[in-house]
């Protein structure tokens, strides 16, 4: 009997909050690198914005818990290589800080990726694991 692996990504987590230092910074770098993985922002005001499941807000802002969120790894699905390599280039153009370049790493044949920096610190990442199979992209909630 031949066994293999089988991994499933995007059904774990619902939403992911971020409490950031400079909102403006932490905007213009995740507009960037957000329109490069083709996700649009959703909305926004003077203290906070969102785009699908990532929130980002100021500490004074009363949907924050009332302190920074501290150093967080958000990894994002890429389509392909190519748009591995321009969330890394474009992330870098808008105050994003190497962590490591687009190349392959060891955890899974075919995991292509790059890693940022955002201007709070933490892990951006861009992930492409290579041709699959995709299970259904979203959750629609209808109001």
């Amino acid at each position: 009997m031949v066994i293999t692996q089988e991994l499933h990504r995007g059904r774990l987590i619902d939403h992911i909050h971020l409490v950031v230092a400079n909102l403006d910074a932490s905007r213009r770098f995740y507009e960037a690198i957000l329109e490069v993985l083709g996700i649009p922002v959703g909305g926004g005001a003077p203290d906070y914005f969102w785009a699908d499941e990532l929130f980002v807000s100021t500490v004074k802002s009363p949907v924050a818990p009332g302190q920074l969120t501290g150093r967080h790894h958000l990894a994002f699905q890429a389509k392909d290589r190519a748009m591995v390599e321009r969330f890394y280039k474009v992330g870098l153009g808008q105050g994003g800080k190497d962590n490591g370049g687009p190349g392959e790493r060891p955890y899974h044949p075919g995991y292509y990726a790059a890693f940022l920096l955002d201007p709070d610190g933490n892990n951006i990442e861009a992930v492409y694991h290579g041709s699959a199979d995709r299970s259904p992209p979203s959750v629609k909630i209808t109001f």
